[in-house]
């Protein structure tokens, strides 16, 4: 067998980027001998997956068999001491770590020094006042002494200040350098990952290899960027791409998919559904239990998963790809992939839902312009006035309705008033439930504004499930009556404002039950 370790570049060249990891392929031209041989190639990621490890080798003449691919891993710990390829700032960071030992060390001299001439200025005071009680004056002695240990105390006292102040000069000095090497480089990789491949070539001559793995510390979120000019609406999707695997992708082919290739699926269990009868008593057949309850209108779609993480993809895996090659560095950061930007015209609504929210909101609607379906995803929003905040994008199908709300506008007010009175009637045996709400719409114009302004304001009736209760809306006595009444209960009017106009809409509706029902 022939080998050579001398490792051979496998680059990335493609990227399948999962949700919460990656597949990556590699490609690189080789030059073989006939026979059996072994070749190095790397380096690569030390995070690659071993069982993932899948490479194919074609000859452009004859034929060349993988025998064996496996991952080889080797640890070299960076030194303490910097290398000659280092940067300056690695440099400075060094140095400055050098001075700061130094001083410190010079420190602790200064303080022991400090305290030996503070116990001898206290023996010396001691030797005095033993003197002095003995009969034995030297004055001259003592304040020779005294003077010679007071100057050194405050020479050394100030040469320790000094070296204090430089310290802090030091550590703060220090926390930027080190700081700005966090930004602007990375560490070298201490365990770094080797291919050895062992294959069979039929004849000498080039050949190509292919080879892919699993990888982790990668990962993918789709995001959005929506700017609205007039009625015409620009989607701009993006993707927004981290990555920590080691090594930097560039001039990547960059596919993002929703599969998730580690999650474990099985077939649901099949339990036995026993259904049975039981008779209702007297008391049971004589009344109709009902109650009020709230009920979030269903759309067509997937099922909303508040606070889980990873994408929602509807439970059908989506598949983009990015137009262009791209590059992602291995820094943790988040990078955004530009993947597509679609143009629609938009349908603008001042809506407001006073039983919700007092505020009257700009909504925009229009179809999926994109082409390809939108996944849930935050969504930047960008008006006339530039940046005008962040919202949620559900998802939405290929050509699906698209609703966008680009803020309330705080030039309109809503009051909301409910008035309930219940009667009962004994021939026959009947409770009828009337309920009045007063809606209050104003509009605050700016001195010379002019145009008129249509507000769509919903309002929401009870829907009754069962024949014994009724809900009837009563038209003559709303005011004015509402525009339409869908089959959900919302009750729509269009009103239309002038400036600082004033609005007051009227919605009357009974509920009425026959004396079986309780719990109304």
């Amino acid at each position: 067998m022939s080998t050579d370790l001398d490792p051979i570049p496998l680059p990335v060249t493609a990227v399948t980027c999962l949700e919460d990891r990656a597949q990556v392929e590699r490609s690189a031209d080789l030059d073989l001998r006939t026979g059996v041989q072994r070749l190095r190639l790397g380096p690569i990621s030390a995070l690659a997956v071993d069982p993932t490890l899948h490479a194919e080798v074609t000859a452009v003449e004859g034929a060349a068999t993988v025998l064996d691919a496996r991952i080889v891993r080797a640890w070299t710990p960076r030194g303490p001491l910097p290398g000659a390829d280092d940067s300056t700032l690695r440099l400075r960071v060094h140095a400055v770590n050098e001075e700061s030992s130094a001083l410190e060390r010079q420190r602790d001299r200064l303080r022991a020094r400090l305290d030996l001439l503070s116990r001898l200025a206290a023996d010396l005071l001691r030797e005095i006042g033993e003197g002095a009680g003995h009969g034995a004056t030297d004055t001259a002695r003592w304040t020779t002494e005294l003077d010679r240990v007071d100057d050194e105390h405050d020479a050394h006292g100030e040469h320790l200040r000094t070296v204090d102040a430089r310290l802090t000069a030091l550590a703060t000095e220090l926390r930027q350098a080190e700081h700005a090497v966090e930004l602007s480089e990375q560490h070298p990789a201490e365990l770094l990952g080797h291919v050895e491949l062992t294959l069979e070539a039929a004849t000498a001559g080039p050949a190509r290899l292919r080879l892919s793995h699993l990888t982790a510390c990668a990962l993918w979120r789709p995001t959005y960027r929506a700017v609205l000019d007039g009625e015409q609406l620009t989607l701009e999707t993006d993707a927004m791409v981290w990555q920590r695997t080691g090594e930097d992708w560039r001039d990547v082919r960059l596919t993002l998919s929703t599969a998730r290739s580690a999650l474990a699926t099985e077939p649901p269990r099949l339990v036995p559904d026993r259904l049975t009868l039981t008779d209702r008593s007297p008391a049971e057949r004589r009344t109709v239990a009902v109650e009020l309850r709230e009920e979030e209108i269903a759309e067509l779609g997937p099922a909303p998963a508040l606070g889980l993480p990873g994408v929602d993809d509807g439970g059908r895996t989506q598949i983009l790809r990015s137009p262009a090659p791209v590059s992602v560095p291995a820094d943790g950061r988040a990078h955004r992939i530009p993947l597509s930007v679609a143009a629609a015209t938009a349908r603008n609504e001042y809506a407001c839902s006073p039983e919700l929210s007092p505020l009257v909101t700009h909504v925009v609607r229009c179809d999926n312009p994109a082409g390809h379906t939108l996944l849930a995803g935050p969504v930047d929003l960008v008006g006339a006035g530039g940046f005008g905040g962040r919202g949620a994008l559900r998802f939405t199908a290929p050509g699906a309705p698209l609703e966008l709300a680009f803020g309330s506008h705080d030039d309109y007010r809503v009051l909301r008033e409910v008035e309930e009175s219940r009667d009962s009637s004994a021939l026959p045996q009947r409770t009828t439930v009337t309920r009045t709400v007063r809606l209050h719409l104003s509009r605050f114009s700016a001195p010379g504004e002019a145009g008129e302004q249509t507000v769509t304001v919903r309002e929401r009736l009870p829907v009754s499930e069962v024949s014994a209760v009724e809900v009837r809306l009563r038209k003559e006595a709303c005011s004015p009556a509402p525009d339409t009444v869908d089959a959900e209960g919302i009750a729509r009017w269009d009103v239309t404002l002038p400036p600082n106009g004033r609005r007051t809409l009227t919605l009357v509706y009974e509920i009425a039950a026959s004396g079986k029902v309780t719990g109304l």
